[in-house]
């Protein structure tokens, strides 16, 4: 077994009420440092499993079996602007924003994932750094970093659900396309 280190950010409870943490060291989450960063609710685990898989899943499963419950992400340092990416690549900002308008590197940077019209935009860091791997070369994205944004993206997905009448609730699996059997 491996320890495997990841933060939830959870919703729906008071995590600070002594109640709600008895319960959620009897749901097994034990292995999690419980408690809240800048108001927001969140449950650090150090969580023993055969995988990463495993690990989050079983820990997301623990969590929310305390009644009111939710998890919403892993966290993670995924959404970035170009003054971030700058920073973390050691670059100025003036080349990410170079990259960003085509007008250096080989083109294709992605997209935010806010409208290109807005002043501040904001990238997925995993598909910036592809990106990056692919400029500056590098090891290709792992399949621990393409797992963690493939949960992310189910939790945002439920979340999503959850919102809607559950008779205009669509089929999305034929856009999902093969992955999900659709």
């Amino acid at each position: 077994m491996t320890t495997h280190s990841f933060t939830l950010i959870v919703e729906g409870v008071d995590i600070n009420d002594p109640d709600v943490f008895d319960a959620l060291y009897e749901a097994g989450c034990d292995d999690a440092t419980i408690g809240t960063t800048a108001g927001i609710p969140v449950m650090d685990f150090d969580r023993e499993a055969a995988s990463f898989y495993e690990a989050i899943s079983s820990a997301i499963a623990d969590a929310e079996s305390v009644d009111g419950l939710r998890v919403v992400r892993i966290a993670d340092l995924d959404l970035v602007s170009m003054s971030e990416i700058a920073a973390r690549i050691g670059r100025s900002r003036e080349c990410v924003r170079l990259w960003v308008n085509g007008k250096r590197g080989p083109g294709g940077f992605p997209a935010p994932l806010n409208s290109p019209h807005d002043r501040y935009r904001f990238w997925r860091w995993s598909d910036v750094e592809g990106w990056l791997r692919g400029v500056l070369g590098g090891e290709p994205w792992s399949s621990r970093d393409h797992l963690r944004a493939a949960i992310n993206a189910a939790l945002e997905l439920r979340h999503h659900f959850r919102q809607l009448d559950p008779k205009d609730r669509p089929d999305l699996r034929t856009l999902a396309g093969p992955a999900l059997g659709g």
